[in-house]
């Protein structure tokens, strides 16, 4: 596909402002800016237009096809919430308004806490970050403060070795040391745990269900090994999408929590943003929740600043048209809506892994919530990897699910249906995998080269990482 460097030709595009040189722009920009030529292409509309729809078309994502990206939740977006976020009166709506301007959108932010409570089993939220590991950032800050306000010197965070790669990550970065622990038949062994939480255990990370898709059948027990010690213990909202209206993390005994509200309330995500993490904890941590926070005032609404704040971690009121986004999903579903998520959601992923466990076998043989994990194992005998696999399913006109993830399972392929596709479409998902299987054995050369059916095959993937080409 030609470049619209390449698509240029003097003369095509007939508007130009004829009188730009009378302008003496060199008063108002800086010198350090100022090109004395810029080769913009020469472009006329149509040739654009076909050039950006082209271009559009070549992009796959949840509107064209499935998507089965595990630990993602990538799911459908209903479009009336992209219409409505689109109302002027959203859009171009100054973050520097006055409150009493901006009444109604401090309503909508107010009552999405208040559902995020009533959602999660928390006692105040915090809106503002930016997305799932911000969120978690957030939240170690959160936990740091509170042992620096109690006096206690506790500097270690656990985490499970199926957590996502995020939480290490979150909890190095504000300083504390973190310790692994394995899972027994991929959930967290409580004995395991027992041996590592110390007086100097903050906080246990943990995902439920985990990024096996697996429910931590132990989480109560969990919850009192950590409060014997005076840990707190921290949840990853990431796989939220398989427990609407069915269990809450605050009634499971988490005291904080992040939420990914463009993956478990539907906004479109992907490839950076944009997202929203909000931050929920229990009574005991609100007055450490990042700032402004909307409180609701006989009938108005107006910010505060809550007293011992980690201070602000975001711009104005974080990203307001996916919090606003998801304000609207969660009003359109309602509360029997949401609960009906989650049980499609599971049903969904055990029915893929029923139907493939003969050909790709899980970790456990049970019952899996809103993804599951299988592997690629058996076929390694024949040349094989799930990586081929993953390639050879774009040929069948499928996004790859995740791959090698998590790193407990040996090839693993970590699929997550969603809730919002269809059984004709999970079908003809499965059809692909066993078709699949059976080249691995018979004809494993197609699948080592494929993907046959896109524009470039194999790249050299650390390489088109490492120095991407994002200009010419």
């Amino acid at each position: 596909m030609k470049l619209l460097k390449e698509l240029s030709k003097k003369g095509s595009n007939k508007f130009f402002i004829e009188d730009f040189n009378r302008y003496d722009i060199k008063v108002e920009l800086d010198k350090n800016l100022l090109r004395d030529e810029v080769e913009l292409p020469d472009i006329n509309e149509v040739t654009l237009i076909r050039h950006i729809i082209n271009l559009s078309h070549r992009n796959y994502g949840v509107d064209n096809g499935f998507y089965p990206l595990g630990s993602c939740t990538m799911k459908y977006n209903p479009k009336i919430s992209e219409e409505i976020a689109r109302r002027e009166e959203f859009l171009y709506m100054h973050p520097l308004l006055p409150e009493d301007m901006v009444q109604g959108n401090l309503k909508i932010l107010w009552e999405l806490s208040e559902y995020l409570k009533e959602i999660t089993g928390m006692d105040a939220f915090s809106l503002q970050p930016a997305a799932g590991a911000h969120g978690e950032y957030t939240g170690m800050r959160i936990i740091w403060e509170y042992f620096k306000d109690r006096g206690e010197e506790r500097s270690e965070v656990i985490v499970p070795d199926s957590a996502h790669g995020t939480n290490p990550a979150s909890s190095a970065m504000v300083g504390f040391k973190v310790i692994e622990i394995p899972s027994k038949n991929g959930i967290v062994d409580p004995e395991e745990l027992r041996k590592v939480v110390t007086d100097k255990t903050a906080a246990f990370m943990l995902t439920n269900p985990n990024t096996l898709g697996l429910f931590e059948r132990d989480i109560l027990k969990i919850s009192k090994i950590l409060k014997e010690k005076g840990a707190l213990l921290y949840y990853d909202g990431a796989n939220l999408n398989a427990l609407l209206g069915i269990v809450r993390p605050g009634d499971m005994g988490f005291d904080i929590v992040h939420l990914n509200l463009h993956k478990t309330f539907s906004t479109p995500h992907g490839g950076g943003g944009p997202g929203a993490g909000p931050v929920g904890v229990k009574d005991f941590l609100k007055d450490y929740l990042p700032y402004p926070i909307v409180e609701k005032e006989d009938e108005r609404f107006t910010f505060k600043k809550p007293e011992k704040s980690i201070g602000r971690v975001r711009s104005f009121y974080g990203n307001f048209t996916v919090l606003l986004k998801a304000y609207i999903y969660i009003r359109l579903m309602g509360p029997e809506g949401l609960r009906k998520v989650s049980e499609t959601a599971v049903l969904n992923a055990n029915y893929i892994k029923e139907k493939l466990k003969e050909y790709y076998p899980p970790l456990v043989d049970t019952v899996y919530k809103h993804e599951c994990v299988l592997s690629g194992k058996p076929y390694k005998k024949y040349g094989v990897k799930t990586f081929d696999i993953a390639k050879r399913l774009m040929d069948y006109g499928f996004h790859p699910p995740t791959v090698y993830f998590p790193h407990i399972v040996e090839e693993a392929l970590m699929i997550e249906p969603t809730e919002t596709e269809t059984k004709e479409t999970i079908d003809e998902f499965i059809d692909a995998m066993i078709k699949i299987s059976k080249e691995a054995k018979e004809n494993p050369k197609i699948l080592k080269e494929s993907p046959h059916t896109t524009e470039i095959s194999r790249p050299d993937e650390v390489k088109a990482v490492k120095e991407m080409k994002l200009k010419w």
